[in-house]
């Protein structure tokens, strides 16, 4: 293609690109009748998240607050008695409101407040991975290393172990347990305090239409 049929071809592409755009919008408008499905499934995905998280605490609450508050192996947070009881509080109650879609947009507050914390604290020395990863733009010394020690550990596991049955149900991993899914589920609350719990399946929806029926989308 020489330059002159480049040029009118680019000319061609701009002049039809006013109405390209407006096909595309309208297209994509189309898809407005069934928008309630992305903040439902966030909190289905999130919901059973701050349940576990929530439950777990309870379940191991002395364990739990010892790790919160010991400033040598632990966060060294103050009070941490009382903060584990209100995070697994907030993560419990967080679980069922996302679920039902009920006070969803306040609810996202305390829960977006204890990802960050437990992002600062828990999580961010150790970088971005979750899993250790030994190449790509997140890995580190510390996730390369780790991956190092790993295949030396399966080559072991491979001549003194039964490696396929302990392999049969998963691969070995490390964990790495950085910033990655606090990041992420932060991502998702943010993204439903600006949403709402979603059109006709959300409490949220049927109480506004009863209460504030002029604030209301209707379909």
């Amino acid at each position: 293609m020489n330059n002159t049929s480049f040029t009118a071809l680019m000319a061609v592409v701009i002049d039809k690109l006013p109405g390209i755009m407006q096909l595309s919008q309208r297209s994509c408008d189309t898809a407005k009748c069934v928008d309630f499905l992305a903040p439902l499934l966030l909190r289905l995905y999130l919901a059973p998240v701050f349940w576990m998280a929530g439950t777990k605490k309870f379940a191991n609450f002395s364990d739990t607050a010892e790790w919160f508050g010991n400033a040598e192996w632990g966060l060294g947070l103050p009070a941490p008695y009382v903060l584990v009881f209100l995070v697994a509080l907030f993560e419990i109650v967080g679980a069922l409101f996302l679920l039902l879609g009920f006070a969803t947009r306040p609810i996202t507050l305390p829960l977006m407040i204890i990802m960050v914390v437990a992002a600062v604290s828990a999580h961010l020395q150790n970088g971005w991975l979750a899993i250790a990863a030994g190449s790509g733009i997140f890995a580190t010394d510390r996730t390369i290393g780790a991956i190092e020690r790993l295949e030396r550990a399966k080559e072991i596991l491979q001549v003194q172990g039964d490696y396929q049955w302990l392999t049969e149900n998963g691969a070995l991993v490390i964990l790495n347990n950085g910033i990655e899914f606090a990041a992420t589920y932060f991502v998702m609350l943010l993204a439903l305090f600006f949403l709402g719990g979603g059109r006709f399946v959300s409490v949220d929806y049927w109480l506004a239409r009863k209460y504030l029926p002029e604030l209301t989308p209707r379909a």
